[in-house]
C-alpha cells in the first residue's frame, strides 16, 4: 500500500533507544564500605589504625584481676574463611559468618609485700575463639538463618542526663511527679523517680524500682553520708545557760516569737 503525504511527515520517536545521561551510582556502596572498615578482615601493612573492631578491643583490653597479680592483653585478631557460601547459607538454613580468632596474652606477676614492685613471673600467648562474626553480602545485605536481612539505621539517644514529669497525669490530685534519666554512653540506664509520697527510688534498664538509699549503699555512701548530703547539718554546744545553737535570719524570717 502506498504511502501518503501525511504519514511521510509523521515524525517517529524510539523512547527505547534513547542514551544514558548519566551512570547509575552504587546506592548500597556506603554501607558495604562502612562495614567493610569496622571489620577490616585484611590487615594492612603496619597493622591495622585504632578504629572499628581493634577500637572496641582497645576500650575493653587491658584487663587487670582484683589483686593486679595478672593482666590480660589483646594482642591481634584474624578471620577464618566461611564455612559455607552466600547460596549454600540460603539452603541450608544457615547465618552467613566467619570465625574471629583473638590472640589474647595473659602476664602473671610476682608482687613484692613490702615495696609492692612488680616483677614478671610468666607469659602466656594464646589464641581464643570469640565467636562468628556476620558477614554483608555483595547485595548489601546479611543471609540469617537461611533469610535475606537487611540492617536498617536507626536513631540512638544521646548519652547524658534528662530530666522530665508526668505533667500531673498519675496522681489524681495533679501533682507534677518528677523523674530524672542517666543515660551512659554504653551500660545500663538509670531512673530516679519520685512517687506521690515524695520518696525516691531508682530502676536500673527500666526494671523493678528499689529504694534510692539502697543504690546508695551499693555504691559505698554510709548512712552518715547520705544524711549529710541531702540534710542540712545543725551544730548544737552545751553552754552554761543549756544548749545553743548558731542564729540564722533566714530561718526565723516570718516566724512569730512564742514568748
Amino acid at each position: 500500500m502506498a504511502q501518503t503525504f501525511t504519514g511521510r511527515k509523521r515524525v517517529r520517536k524510539f523512547f527505547g533507544k534513547i542514551e544514558e545521561v548519566a551512570e547509575m551510582p552504587n546506592l548500597i556502596e556506603v554501607q558495604k564500605a562502612s562495614y567493610d572498615q569496622f571489620l577490616l578482615i585484611k590487615e594492612p601493612k603496619g597493622g591495622r589504625p585504632d578504629e572499628g573492631l581493634q577500637a572496641v578491643f582497645h576500650s575493653v583490653f587491658p584487663i587487670n584481676d582484683f589483686s593486679n597479680t595478672s593482666q590480660l592483653e589483646f594482642v591481634k585478631y584474624e578471620f577464618e574463611p566461611p564455612k559455607y557460601d552466600v547460596d549454600e547459607c540460603r539452603q541450608r538454613g544457615m547465618t552467613y559468618a566467619a570465625p574471629l580468632k583473638v590472640t589474647l596474652r595473659l602476664i602473671v606477676f610476682d608482687v613484692d609485700e613490702e615495696t609492692s614492685a612488680k616483677s614478671v613471673k610468666d607469659i602466656k600467648e594464646q589464641d581464643v575463639y570469640m565467636g562468628d562474626i556476620p558477614l554483608m553480602t555483595n547485595n548489601g545485605t546479611f543471609v540469617v538463618n537461611g533469610t535475606e536481612r537487611v540492617i536498617v539505621s536507626q536513631m540512638h539517644r544521646s548519652p547524658g542526663v534528662f530530666f522530665d514529669h508526668d505533667k500531673g497525669k498519675t496522681h489524681s490530685s495533679g501533682k507534677l511527679l518528677f523523674a530524672a534519666r542517666i543515660i551512659p554512653y554504653r551500660g545500663s540506664w538509670l531512673d530516679i523517680e519520685f512517687d506521690a509520697k515524695d520518696i525516691v527510688y531508682a530502676r536500673i534498664d527500666r526494671r523493678r524500682k528499689i529504694p534510692v538509699t539502697s543504690l546508695m549503699y551499693a555504691l559505698g555512701m554510709s548512712g552518715e553520708e547520705i544524711l549529710n548530703t541531702f540534710y542540712n547539718r545543725i551544730k548544737y554546744v552545751r553552754g552554761k545557760n543549756g544548749w545553743q545553737i548558731p542564729y540564722s535570719a533566714d530561718a526565723w524570717r516570718g516566724m512569730k516569737p512564742t514568748h
